[in-house]
Protein backbone atom coordinates (compact mmCIF):
# COMPACT_ATOMS: atom_id res chain seq x y z
CA UNK A 1 0.00 0.00 0.00
CA UNK A 2 1.06 3.60 -0.73
CA UNK A 3 1.88 6.16 2.15
CA UNK A 4 0.98 8.81 0.12
CA UNK A 5 -2.62 9.27 -0.80
CA UNK A 6 -2.86 9.68 -4.67
CA UNK A 7 -5.94 11.12 -6.56
CA UNK A 8 -7.02 8.17 -8.82
CA UNK A 9 -9.76 9.38 -12.08
CA UNK A 10 -11.61 6.53 -14.03
CA UNK A 11 -13.65 7.02 -16.77
CA UNK A 12 -16.28 4.51 -16.13
CA UNK A 13 -17.10 2.72 -13.23
CA UNK A 14 -15.17 -0.09 -12.31
CA UNK A 15 -13.94 -1.95 -8.68
CA UNK A 16 -12.92 1.05 -6.72
CA UNK A 17 -13.23 -0.89 -4.10
CA UNK A 18 -9.09 -1.98 -5.08
CA UNK A 19 -7.90 1.95 -5.27
CA UNK A 20 -9.93 2.76 -1.78
CA UNK A 21 -7.81 -0.83 -0.42
CA UNK A 22 -4.69 1.11 -1.82
CA UNK A 23 -5.45 4.47 0.46
CA UNK A 24 -5.92 6.63 -2.34
CA UNK A 25 -9.03 8.99 -3.68
CA UNK A 26 -11.51 7.77 -6.45
CA UNK A 27 -12.56 10.47 -8.61
CA UNK A 28 -14.97 9.56 -11.39
CA UNK A 29 -14.22 11.97 -14.00
CA UNK A 30 -17.97 12.14 -15.40
CA UNK A 31 -19.12 13.21 -11.76
CA UNK A 32 -16.52 16.17 -11.97
CA UNK A 33 -17.44 17.21 -15.70
CA UNK A 34 -21.09 17.14 -15.55
CA UNK A 35 -21.03 18.96 -11.51
CA UNK A 36 -18.77 21.58 -12.73
CA UNK A 37 -19.17 23.59 -15.75
CA UNK A 38 -19.49 21.38 -18.44
CA UNK A 39 -20.26 23.82 -21.02
CA UNK A 40 -17.14 25.63 -20.59
CA UNK A 41 -15.03 22.14 -20.64
CA UNK A 42 -16.48 21.12 -23.53
CA UNK A 43 -15.52 24.24 -25.23
CA UNK A 44 -11.59 23.88 -24.03
CA UNK A 45 -11.10 20.41 -25.32
CA UNK A 46 -13.02 21.73 -28.79
CA UNK A 47 -10.83 24.81 -28.83
CA UNK A 48 -7.45 21.89 -28.19
CA UNK A 49 -8.88 19.76 -31.59
CA UNK A 50 -11.53 17.74 -30.51
CA UNK A 51 -14.07 17.36 -33.63
CA UNK A 52 -17.74 18.71 -32.63
CA UNK A 53 -18.81 14.95 -33.59
CA UNK A 54 -17.22 13.22 -30.89
CA UNK A 55 -19.16 12.82 -27.65
CA UNK A 56 -19.70 15.67 -24.93
CA UNK A 57 -18.81 13.46 -22.25
CA UNK A 58 -15.92 12.77 -23.82
CA UNK A 59 -14.35 16.13 -24.25
CA UNK A 60 -15.40 17.22 -20.85
CA UNK A 61 -14.22 14.35 -19.00
CA UNK A 62 -10.99 15.22 -20.99
CA UNK A 63 -10.44 19.01 -19.95
CA UNK A 64 -11.89 17.46 -16.31
CA UNK A 65 -9.03 15.49 -16.36
CA UNK A 66 -6.39 17.55 -16.63
CA UNK A 67 -7.55 20.27 -13.95
CA UNK A 68 -8.84 18.09 -11.01
CA UNK A 69 -5.13 17.50 -9.91
CA UNK A 70 -4.67 13.79 -10.24
CA UNK A 71 -2.02 11.77 -10.01
CA UNK A 72 -3.22 9.32 -12.56
CA UNK A 73 -6.46 8.33 -14.91
CA UNK A 74 -7.58 4.62 -15.49
CA UNK A 75 -9.04 4.39 -18.77
CA UNK A 76 -12.30 1.53 -19.12
CA UNK A 77 -11.05 0.77 -22.40
CA UNK A 78 -13.43 -2.73 -22.96
CA UNK A 79 -17.03 -2.19 -21.86
CA UNK A 80 -17.44 1.36 -21.89
CA UNK A 81 -17.08 3.65 -24.90
CA UNK A 82 -14.51 3.07 -27.62
CA UNK A 83 -13.13 6.31 -27.86
CA UNK A 84 -11.47 5.88 -24.63
CA UNK A 85 -8.33 4.75 -26.31
CA UNK A 86 -7.68 8.16 -28.22
CA UNK A 87 -8.22 9.64 -24.94
CA UNK A 88 -5.89 7.99 -22.78
CA UNK A 89 -3.54 8.74 -25.69
CA UNK A 90 -4.07 12.87 -25.42
CA UNK A 91 -4.03 12.38 -21.55
CA UNK A 92 -1.05 10.28 -21.92
CA UNK A 93 0.64 13.27 -23.93
CA UNK A 94 -0.05 15.94 -21.75
CA UNK A 95 2.05 14.14 -18.98
CA UNK A 96 -0.51 12.49 -16.99
CA UNK A 97 -0.02 8.72 -16.16
CA UNK A 98 -2.71 6.32 -17.22
CA UNK A 99 -3.28 2.64 -16.57
CA UNK A 100 -6.21 0.66 -18.40
CA UNK A 101 -8.99 -1.76 -17.48
CA UNK A 102 -11.48 -3.93 -19.80
CA UNK A 103 -14.27 -5.46 -19.11
CA UNK A 104 -14.36 -9.08 -21.07
CA UNK A 105 -16.30 -9.19 -23.89
CA UNK A 106 -17.90 -12.73 -23.31
CA UNK A 107 -18.80 -11.70 -19.49
CA UNK A 108 -15.97 -14.48 -18.53
CA UNK A 109 -15.36 -15.05 -14.61
CA UNK A 110 -11.79 -16.35 -15.21
CA UNK A 111 -10.94 -13.11 -17.61
CA UNK A 112 -12.48 -10.58 -15.57
CA UNK A 113 -10.46 -11.85 -12.37
CA UNK A 114 -7.73 -11.38 -13.82
CA UNK A 115 -8.57 -7.70 -14.91
CA UNK A 116 -9.26 -7.19 -11.36
CA UNK A 117 -5.96 -8.85 -10.30
CA UNK A 118 -3.95 -6.55 -12.61
CA UNK A 119 -5.51 -3.21 -11.01
CA UNK A 120 -4.63 -4.99 -7.67
CA UNK A 121 -0.43 -5.26 -8.40
CA UNK A 122 -0.87 -2.32 -9.81
CA UNK A 123 -2.13 -0.45 -6.39
CA UNK A 124 0.09 -3.06 -4.41
CA UNK A 125 -3.08 -4.51 -2.69
CA UNK A 126 -4.12 -7.98 -1.94
CA UNK A 127 -7.38 -9.26 -2.77
CA UNK A 128 -8.02 -9.88 1.13
CA UNK A 129 -7.45 -5.68 1.48
CA UNK A 130 -9.56 -5.52 -1.66
CA UNK A 131 -12.71 -7.66 0.27
CA UNK A 132 -12.57 -6.05 3.53
CA UNK A 133 -13.26 -2.62 1.74
CA UNK A 134 -15.87 -4.06 -0.16
CA UNK A 135 -17.49 -5.32 2.91
CA UNK A 136 -16.80 -1.74 3.91
CA UNK A 137 -18.68 -0.03 1.18
CA UNK A 138 -21.46 -2.73 0.85
CA UNK A 139 -22.67 -1.06 3.71
CA UNK A 140 -22.59 1.52 2.66
CA UNK A 141 -24.84 0.19 -0.93
CA UNK A 142 -27.12 -1.57 1.78
CA UNK A 143 -28.13 1.99 2.76
CA UNK A 144 -28.48 3.09 -1.12
CA UNK A 145 -30.67 -0.07 -1.68
CA UNK A 146 -33.28 1.46 1.36
CA UNK A 147 -33.06 4.62 -0.88
CA UNK A 148 -34.03 2.82 -3.61
CA UNK A 149 -36.97 1.40 -2.09
CA UNK A 150 -38.15 4.83 -0.47
CA UNK A 151 -38.50 5.60 -4.48
CA UNK A 152 -40.38 2.64 -5.77
CA UNK A 153 -42.23 1.77 -2.65
CA UNK A 154 -43.08 4.80 -0.50
CA UNK A 155 -42.65 7.30 -2.91
CA UNK A 156 -40.69 9.34 -0.29
CA UNK A 157 -37.42 9.82 -2.74
CA UNK A 158 -37.96 11.42 -5.63
CA UNK A 159 -36.10 10.47 -9.41
CA UNK A 160 -33.72 13.34 -9.13
CA UNK A 161 -32.28 12.35 -5.67
CA UNK A 162 -32.26 8.51 -6.32
CA UNK A 163 -30.22 9.77 -9.36
CA UNK A 164 -27.52 11.81 -7.22
CA UNK A 165 -27.32 9.45 -4.32
CA UNK A 166 -27.02 6.18 -7.03
CA UNK A 167 -24.74 7.93 -9.33
CA UNK A 168 -22.40 10.00 -7.08
CA UNK A 169 -21.40 6.03 -5.22
CA UNK A 170 -19.52 5.68 -8.49
CA UNK A 171 -16.80 7.18 -6.62
CA UNK A 172 -18.74 7.95 -2.88
CA UNK A 173 -17.52 11.35 -3.69
CA UNK A 174 -14.07 10.67 -2.85
CA UNK A 175 -14.69 9.59 1.06
CA UNK A 176 -17.11 6.91 1.83
CA UNK A 177 -17.05 8.01 5.32
CA UNK A 178 -18.68 11.55 4.63
CA UNK A 179 -20.97 10.22 2.07
CA UNK A 180 -22.27 7.88 4.37
CA UNK A 181 -22.76 10.33 6.78
CA UNK A 182 -24.83 12.82 4.67
CA UNK A 183 -26.77 9.77 3.17
CA UNK A 184 -27.67 8.98 6.85
CA UNK A 185 -28.75 12.41 7.09
CA UNK A 186 -30.73 12.96 3.46
CA UNK A 187 -32.38 9.39 4.72
CA UNK A 188 -33.82 10.40 7.75
CA UNK A 189 -35.27 13.40 6.23
CA UNK A 190 -37.14 11.88 4.13
CA UNK A 191 -38.54 9.57 6.46
CA UNK A 192 -40.73 12.22 7.59
CA UNK A 193 -42.11 13.19 3.86
CA UNK A 194 -45.88 12.95 2.80
CA UNK A 195 -45.53 10.24 -0.46
CA UNK A 196 -45.62 12.28 -3.36
CA UNK A 197 -48.98 10.53 -6.40
CA UNK A 198 -47.08 10.94 -9.65
CA UNK A 199 -49.44 10.75 -13.38
CA UNK A 200 -46.98 8.55 -14.45
CA UNK A 201 -44.81 5.96 -13.18
CA UNK A 202 -41.22 6.34 -15.27
CA UNK A 203 -37.95 3.88 -15.92
CA UNK A 204 -34.94 6.06 -17.53
CA UNK A 205 -32.73 4.01 -18.95
CA UNK A 206 -29.41 4.86 -20.13
CA UNK A 207 -26.31 7.16 -19.59
CA UNK A 208 -27.41 9.87 -16.69
CA UNK A 209 -28.38 12.65 -18.99
CA UNK A 210 -26.52 15.60 -20.09
CA UNK A 211 -29.37 17.74 -19.86
CA UNK A 212 -29.47 19.90 -16.18
CA UNK A 213 -33.02 20.24 -16.06
CA UNK A 214 -34.56 16.77 -17.38
CA UNK A 215 -35.66 14.83 -13.51
CA UNK A 216 -37.13 18.64 -12.92
CA UNK A 217 -39.29 18.84 -16.12
CA UNK A 218 -40.79 15.51 -15.70
CA UNK A 219 -42.08 16.17 -12.21
CA UNK A 220 -43.44 19.55 -13.66
CA UNK A 221 -45.33 17.51 -16.48
CA UNK A 222 -46.62 15.06 -13.55
CA UNK A 223 -44.21 12.17 -13.67
CA UNK A 224 -41.48 10.80 -12.11
CA UNK A 225 -38.57 8.55 -12.68
CA UNK A 226 -38.96 5.75 -10.56
CA UNK A 227 -35.99 3.25 -11.72
CA UNK A 228 -32.72 4.76 -12.75
CA UNK A 229 -31.27 1.76 -14.46
CA UNK A 230 -27.35 3.05 -15.37
CA UNK A 231 -27.42 4.68 -12.33
CA UNK A 232 -28.41 1.22 -10.18
CA UNK A 233 -26.22 -0.61 -11.90
CA UNK A 234 -23.07 2.26 -10.95
CA UNK A 235 -24.07 1.76 -7.21
CA UNK A 236 -23.82 -2.27 -7.75
CA UNK A 237 -26.74 -2.85 -5.84
CA UNK A 238 -26.51 -6.79 -6.08
CA UNK A 239 -24.14 -6.74 -3.71
CA UNK A 240 -22.21 -10.02 -4.36
CA UNK A 241 -20.09 -12.13 -2.07
CA UNK A 242 -17.36 -11.91 -4.34
CA UNK A 243 -15.68 -9.10 -5.93
CA UNK A 244 -15.93 -10.75 -9.45
CA UNK A 245 -19.57 -11.67 -9.52
CA UNK A 246 -19.90 -8.31 -7.96
CA UNK A 247 -19.04 -6.89 -11.22
CA UNK A 248 -20.28 -9.99 -13.91
CA UNK A 249 -23.83 -8.91 -12.25
CA UNK A 250 -23.03 -5.54 -13.49
CA UNK A 251 -24.92 -5.00 -16.55
CA UNK A 252 -23.21 -1.58 -18.56
CA UNK A 253 -19.97 -2.81 -19.52
CA UNK A 254 -21.72 -6.48 -21.28
CA UNK A 255 -24.59 -6.34 -24.17
CA UNK A 256 -27.81 -4.80 -24.21
CA UNK A 257 -29.83 -8.16 -23.28
CA UNK A 258 -28.02 -8.14 -20.34
CA UNK A 259 -29.94 -4.78 -19.86
CA UNK A 260 -32.84 -5.72 -20.95
CA UNK A 261 -33.34 -8.34 -18.57
CA UNK A 262 -32.55 -6.28 -15.54
CA UNK A 263 -34.74 -3.31 -16.68
CA UNK A 264 -37.88 -6.13 -17.48
CA UNK A 265 -37.27 -7.55 -14.09
CA UNK A 266 -37.24 -3.72 -12.36
CA UNK A 267 -40.32 -2.53 -14.93
CA UNK A 268 -42.64 -5.16 -13.44
CA UNK A 269 -41.40 -5.36 -9.81
CA UNK A 270 -41.91 -1.52 -9.86
CA UNK A 271 -45.09 -1.32 -11.79
CA UNK A 272 -43.50 0.94 -14.15
CA UNK A 273 -46.27 2.50 -16.99
CA UNK A 274 -43.44 4.13 -19.80
CA UNK A 275 -39.70 4.51 -20.13
CA UNK A 276 -38.45 7.04 -21.41
CA UNK A 277 -34.35 5.96 -22.85
CA UNK A 278 -31.90 8.53 -23.05
CA UNK A 279 -28.61 8.44 -25.51
CA UNK A 280 -25.75 10.63 -26.08
CA UNK A 281 -25.36 12.12 -29.47
CA UNK A 282 -22.74 9.97 -31.61
CA UNK A 283 -23.04 7.18 -29.25
CA UNK A 284 -23.22 3.70 -30.23
CA UNK A 285 -25.57 2.65 -27.47
CA UNK A 286 -28.42 4.78 -30.16
CA UNK A 287 -28.04 1.03 -31.75
CA UNK A 288 -29.31 -0.40 -28.74
CA UNK A 289 -32.36 1.71 -28.30
CA UNK A 290 -33.83 -0.53 -31.48
CA UNK A 291 -33.42 -3.91 -28.80
CA UNK A 292 -34.18 -2.24 -25.79
CA UNK A 293 -37.68 -0.98 -27.53
CA UNK A 294 -38.20 -4.46 -29.52
CA UNK A 295 -38.62 -6.46 -26.05
CA UNK A 296 -39.87 -4.21 -23.26
CA UNK A 297 -43.34 -3.84 -23.69
CA UNK A 298 -44.15 -0.30 -22.42
CA UNK A 299 -44.36 3.26 -23.98
CA UNK A 300 -41.40 4.06 -25.34
CA UNK A 301 -39.65 6.99 -25.94
CA UNK A 302 -35.51 7.98 -26.91
CA UNK A 303 -34.08 11.15 -26.09
CA UNK A 304 -31.06 12.14 -27.54
CA UNK A 305 -28.44 14.97 -25.53
CA UNK A 306 -26.07 16.86 -27.54
CA UNK A 307 -24.64 19.85 -25.75
CA UNK A 308 -24.77 19.97 -21.58
CA UNK A 309 -27.45 22.60 -20.87
CA UNK A 310 -31.08 22.59 -19.95
CA UNK A 311 -33.63 20.74 -22.38
CA UNK A 312 -34.06 22.30 -25.82
CA UNK A 313 -37.30 23.49 -26.95
CA UNK A 314 -37.75 20.25 -29.33
CA UNK A 315 -37.03 17.52 -26.54
CA UNK A 316 -39.64 19.72 -24.40
CA UNK A 317 -42.40 19.45 -26.93
CA UNK A 318 -42.03 15.74 -27.03
CA UNK A 319 -41.57 14.98 -23.53
CA UNK A 320 -45.06 16.90 -23.24
CA UNK A 321 -46.70 15.01 -25.45
CA UNK A 322 -45.66 11.74 -24.95
CA UNK A 323 -46.67 12.22 -20.97
CA UNK A 324 -50.03 14.20 -22.12
CA UNK A 325 -51.02 10.56 -24.28
CA UNK A 326 -49.53 8.20 -21.65
CA UNK A 327 -50.61 10.13 -18.38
Amino acid sequence: MSHKSKRIGFTTSLPVEVILAAGHVPVDLNNIFINSNPAGLVSKAEHEGFPRNVCAWIKGIYTAAREAGLDEVIGVTQGDCSNTHSLMSMLSDQGISVFSFAFPVDKNYADLDKEIQKLEDHFGVARSDVVKVKKRLDSIRAKLLLLDEMTWKESLVTGAENHYWLVSASDFNGNPDKFEEDLHSFLEAAKSREPYKPKLRLAYLGVPPIFSNLYQVVTELGGEVIFNEIQRQFAMLSMQHDIVEQYLEYTYPYTVFDRIKDIATECEKRQLEAIVSYTQSFCHRQIDNILLKKYLDLPFLNLEGDQPGEIDSRTLLRLESFMEIHG
